[in-house]
């Protein structure tokens, strides 16, 4: 049981990991960043603070998901 537990975590943390590096490229640093490849279609129908702010929220969700993993992921495996 405590094997399986452990695969589901890993899981877990990869896909946090791998979505917040995802969220992360996309947040408009002060040169633009990538969420400016795709347009002006997505931030005109939320506005770009919208926009900007959900992305916020996603991005900080994931860290805390990604955080809390890694500290299971260590009680875990000693």
């Amino acid at each position: 049981m405590r094997n399986i537990i452990t695969y589901i975590t890993v899981v877990i943390n990869v896909i946090a990991m791998l979505s917040m590096i995802g969220g992360v490229l996309l947040h408009s640093g002060q040169g633009g960043g990538l969420s400016d490849m795709f347009g002006g279609g997505g931030g005109a129908a939320l506005g770009s603070a919208a926009a900007e702010r959900n992305l916020n929220r996603i991005t900080t969700v994931l860290a805390l998901t990604w955080i809390v993993t890694v500290i299971a992921l260590g009680l875990l495996l000693a």
